[in-house]
C-alpha cells in the first residue's frame, strides 16, 4: 500500500512539469541506477545521475519546440534543427 501511494504522489508531481523537466528527472533517475550498478557506489551514482539529468533535458527540451528535432553530427557534438519535411 505505501509503494502505491508513493507512485501515486510521484506521478502526480511530475504531472505538472514542463517535457524538459520530465526529460532531466528521468534522465537523472536513469543515469543514477545505471551510473550505481556499474560502479557499485554513489559516486558512480551520482556522476550518472548528472549525465543522464542533462541528456534528458536536452532531449526533452526538443519536445517543447514543435517542428524542431535533436541531430547528432558525425563529430558526436549535439545540435537542434528543423525536422525533415513529412516527419
Amino acid at each position: 500500500m505505501k509503494k502505491a501511494i508513493i507512485l501515486i504522489i510521484a506521478g502526480l508531481a511530475v504531472a505538472g512539469c514542463t517535457e524538459t523537466e520530465k526529460g532531466a528527472g528521468i534522465g537523472a533517475a536513469s543515469g543514477a541506477v545505471i551510473g550505481g550498478l556499474a560502479t557499485g557506489n554513489v559516486r558512480g551514482a551520482a556522476v550518472g545521475a548528472a549525465i543522464g539529468g542533462v541528456a534528458g533535458a536536452v532531449i526533452g527540451n526538443v519536445r517543447d519546440q514543435p517542428g524542431q528535432c535533436y541531430y547528432r553530427d558525425r563529430y558526436g557534438r549535439r545540435y537542434i534543427d528543423a525536422c525533415p519535411r513529412n516527419y
